[in-house]
C-alpha cells in the first residue's frame, strides 16, 4: 500500500495544536491529539510524531536543551517558516480547514451566535474568537488547570488572562503564552484592574495601595492579605515575560 503523504491542511491543522500545547503534553494520550487524529483519520501516534516533528523546528525548545524528532524536519520547517510569525492566521486558516471537514460554518464551530455578530465586522469577530479560544487553551495547559495564586482547578472559575492587555497588544502579544496567567476569576479582575500585580523580580503577589484602603473589611484578609509576598505557581513551559510584568507593575498597577 502506498504511503500516505500529509496534506497542506493536515500540516496546518498539526502545527496550529503544537502551538496550544507545552512540550509535555505532545503525545498520544492528550485529548486534543486523540480529537484532532479522528478529526484527519490518522493515528493518534502519526499525529503525535508530527508534533515532536515541529519540536525540532523551535527554537524555544532547541535553547532549553531538548529535542523534538527531527525526521521529519524537511517536511515541517517550510510551514515553520511559514507560520511560526504569523500564529493569527494559521489559527484562522486551521478553524476554517476544520469546519470544511466537519460540515459547518465557521461561526457554528466557534459558537458564534447571530447576535454576537450584530454591528460587528463578521471577520473581526471571527479572529477574536478564535484567538481567545487559542489562548485559553494553550495557557490553561500551561499552568496545568490551576490558579497561579490558589491553586484552584476548577475550569469554570478559571480565566486565562493578559498581562499586557488585549487592547495594548499587537496580535503576535495577544497569543504569547509569556503574556498569559491563569487565574481563578477573582484574582483575574484583581490583576486586570490593578488592584494586583506580580513582581518581575521575584514572581510574588504584590498588593496595591488602593487595595489596601480596605484592610479592615475581613474579606481583605480572608482573600487578599494571605497572598501578599507569597509567590505563584509557576507554570510547566512558559514562565511569564518579566518585561510584561514590569509593564504591569508601572503601567497598571494602582501602587504598592
Amino acid at each position: 500500500m502506498a504511503k500516505r503523504l500529509w496534506t497542506r491542511d493536515e500540516m496546518i491543522m498539526v502545527l496550529a495544536l503544537y502551538f496550544q500545547l507545552p512540550f509535555g503534553r505532545l503525545n498520544h494520550a492528550t485529548p486534543e491529539v486523540r480529537e484532532l487524529a479522528q478529526l484527519l483519520n490518522r493515528t493518534e501516534n502519526a499525529v503525535a510524531l508530527r508534533l515532536v516533528n515541529f519540536a525540532a523546528c523551535d527554537p524555544y525548545i532547541i535553547n532549553s536543551g531538548r529535542t523534538g524528532m527531527p525526521g521529519g524536519l524537511g517536511v515541517c520547517m517550510p510551514y515553520w517558516n511559514e507560520f511560526a510569525n504569523d500564529r493569527e492566521r494559521l489559527f484562522l486558516e486551521a478553524q476554517l480547514i476544520k469546519a470544511e471537514r466537519i460540515h459547518q460554518s465557521v461561526e457554528k464551530t466557534l459558537n458564534i451566535s447571530e447576535r454576537d455578530l450584530k454591528g460587528k465586522e463578521r471577520s473581526v469577530v471571527i479572529k477574536q474568537r478564535i484567538n481567545q479560544s487559542v489562548f485559553r487553551t494553550m495557557v490553561l495547559y500551561n499552568y496545568e488547570g490551576r490558579c497561579a495564586i490558589t491553586g484552584i482547578n476548577i475550569p469554570e472559575l478559571l480565566v486565562a488572562g493578559h498581562i499586557i492587555p488585549w487592547a495594548d497588544s499587537t496580535p503576535q502579544l495577544q497569543l504569547n503564552p509569556e503574556n498569559g496567567i491563569c487565574l481563578s476569576a477573582l484574582y483575574d479582575k484583581a490583576f486586570d484592574k490593578g488592584l494586583i500585580t506580580i513582581s518581575p523580580d521575584d514572581f510574588t503577589v504584590l498588593l496595591s495601595s488602593a487595595l489596601r484602603e480596605y484592610e479592615t473589611q475581613e474579606y481583605f484578609h480572608k482573600h487578599f492579605a494571605c497572598i501578599n509576598g507569597q509567590r505563584i505557581n509557576m507554570p510547566v513551559e512558559h514562565q511569564p515575560n518579566r518585561d510584561f510584568l514590569a509593564y504591569h507593575r508601572d503601567r497598571i498597577f494602582l501602587g504598592a
